[in-house]
């Protein structure tokens, strides 16, 4: 097994972002012809190589910036005199393609709405984490496809790495932990925060943040509470469909900008 090789099957059994870097044309002298690969992590570190100096660490810059913009595939040609003042004076094709991780989504609370969320969304695409210390909640569960962690709300939080993939929904047991964690997860980084509750909960919630500065207006708007797609929804598993649906809707929208 080729060094590549054994570098994306790596890649796609732990979900780390990357970004497979082919030349796919050269003409004139270069430094390594078509068919030559490279890898590149989002920390800059590759694995293979497209030749080396001034092309390879330009490539390493392109490559990175796509993980951080979340474009898609892409083929750029490059001039290695003109472009990158590199004497032997060729041009290359490099093409580009994103190896991006699924979405993660991480529900706190196992409850049946908790349950019935796991279920959808592993099936759409979703990395599904489930959080919930009380015991024997995730009896039951072994047909589902998501990790569940039996453990305290806030120190697997803890112990998450947060960033632009990240979806987070609050569906706990109890009031007192759905804003506690709501005040700790509104200033990480992640692309979608909801909170379960209606109407009332939340405007009383949203007025004591405010009053006592714990969450600005700003940060207060990014979230979604009461959580969902509005309709009449009234089962657990029709309120996971309403949430599911909004989970959708946002990683598309993002996708598309």
């Amino acid at each position: 097994m080729s060094e590549i090789t054994e570098a994306l099957t790596l890649i796609e059994n732990q979900h780390i972002p990357a970004v497979i870097c082919i030349v796919t044309r050269t003409s004139g002298s270069t430094p390594r012809k078509a068919g030559s690969k490279m890898i590149v992590y989002q920390d800059e570190t590759i694995k293979g190589s497209i030749g080396g100096g001034g092309i390879e660490h330009q490539v390493i810059k392109e490559a990175v910036q796509l993980l951080s913009s979340g474009g898609g595939i892409q083929t750029k040609s490059f001039n290695l005199l003109d472009d990158l003042k590199m004497q032997c004076g060729g041009s290359m094709e490099v093409y580009f393609e994103p190896i991006v991780s699924p979405p993660r989504l991480c529900i706190f609370g196992g409850g049946h709405i908790g349950m019935a969320l796991a279920g959808y969304a592993s099936g759409l695409g979703f990395r599904v984490t489930v959080i919930d210390p009380r015991e024997g909640i995730f009896n039951g569960w072994a047909q589902l496809n998501c990790q569940q962690r039996n453990e305290d709300y806030f120190q697997v939080a803890d112990s998450l790495e947060f960033n632009k993939n990240t979806y987070l929904v609050i569906v706990t047991h109890q009031h007192e932990f759905d804003e506690k964690l709501l005040l700790y997860l509104i200033n990480k980084e992640y692309a979608y925060l909801g909170m379960i509750g209606s109407k009332r909960k939340v405007a009383e919630m949203s007025k004591r943040a405010l009053e006592t500065g714990s969450i600005s207006p700003e940060l207060l708007s990014r979230i979604d509470m009461p959580i969902g797609i509005p309709f009449a929804a009234e089962t657990p598993a029709e309120i996971a469909i309403s949430i599911v649906a909004k989970l959708i809707d946002v990683k598309n929208i993002l996708k598309k900008s």
